[in-house]
């Protein structure tokens, strides 16, 4: 779940980028956006964390896709920097929505059974003991 960790962060930088790019008054899109934005992010992340709810974090390709386009839309402005930080802030809110909540554990198949061909008697630790103690000298 970490890398919903890191878009609830990207949510809270976004929710501060109006003030601190210095968003110009006139444009409230801007602002709307960058608000929006934030909030749904931060929305998604948490809601991502409920199991009936797990891959709501897809849906912050959306809101990724949406910063791209408003950057390429307002490319043209005189504030770069809100421009970049927002083009910045969609290409990685779209590689992290794509990052599976449980990819720091591994997957299914390499956890332990009992069952499983790797249980001490199939791996041959009963005939690695034996061999130690001597019992196959007989």
């Amino acid at each position: 779940m970490w890398s919903r960790v890191v878009e609830l962060m990207l949510g809270c930088w976004l929710l501060m980028s109006p003030f601190i790019f210095g968003h110009p008054a006139s444009e409230v899109a801007w602002w709307v956006t960058d608000f929006a934005a934030g909030l749904g992010i931060i929305a998604l992340a948490l809601l991502s964390y409920w199991n009936r709810a797990q891959h709501a974090h897809l849906v912050t390709a959306i809101v990724g896709g949406a910063l791209i386009g408003m950057a390429y839309r307002y490319s043209g402005e005189s504030t770069p920097a809100a421009i970049q930080n927002q083009a910045i802030l969609g290409l990685l809110l779209l590689m992290f929505a794509v990052i599976p909540n449980q990819a720091s554990q591994p997957p299914p198949s390499w956890k332990p059974h009992a069952n499983s061909f790797f249980s001490a008697r199939n791996v041959g630790i009963s005939t690695l003991d034996r061999s130690r103690t001597g019992a196959d000298d007989e």
